[in-house]
């Protein structure tokens, strides 16, 4: 029996740092690197860097919803960022690595702002939550060099981690070990 697959869409800064978080799991079928929710048609990596794209950094995330439920997605997609900080994230700064869920339908799209809530209320953070929920449009896959950078690049990837101040964020915050 085959399975309908969804697509799952986040921004949370660097996208190098963002699928390795969901690649792992069971009932995940792909995660792709690229860019969405600006005015550029098919950016490329240096278009982005220039930052007139007005698009964020993304991954678009295959996945069975039978086996890895939305909610449980969502959960991830929290413990990766700081929905707090409205300037990028971590050592990566700048429009192109803000956060926001993308949401491909009304379930979706309920579901992310529920989860946003929550955060809110949590009391976890004092500063308000700036991540966006905004509605998914065309998603542009980044060049094959940024697809699966932690398996091409691993020790480029550790290091630039390694200094991001990512890992001790979702330590600190989060009490997980990223």
């Amino acid at each position: 029996m085959t399975h309908q697959l969804k697509k799952a869409t986040f921004a949370g800064g660097c996208f190098w740092c963002m699928v390795k978080p969901f690649d792992q799991w069971n009932g995940i079928h792909g995660v792709v690197s690229g860019y969405t929710g600006g005015h550029t048609a098919n950016p490329t990596y240096e278009e982005m860097k220039r930052g007139n794209t007005g698009h964020y950094e993304a991954v678009e995330i295959t996945y069975d919803p039978d086996v890895m439920p939305y909610e449980e997605i969502l959960k991830i997609y929290w413990r990766q960022i700081d929905p707090t900080d409205d300037g990028g994230q971590f050592h990566d700064r700048g429009d192109s690595y803000r956060t926001a869920i993308f949401y491909h339908d009304d379930e979706q799209k309920a579901l992310a702002e529920k989860s946003r809530q929550t955060i809110e209320d949590s009391g976890k953070f004092k500063d308000p939550i700036v991540t966006k929920v905004l509605q998914a449009s065309t998603f542009y896959p980044a060049e094959d060099y940024h697809q699966d950078f932690y398996k091409k690049n691993e020790a480029y990837y550790h290091k630039d981690r390694a200094k991001s101040g990512r890992d001790e964020f979702i330590e600190n915050v989060w009490e997980e070990k990223a």
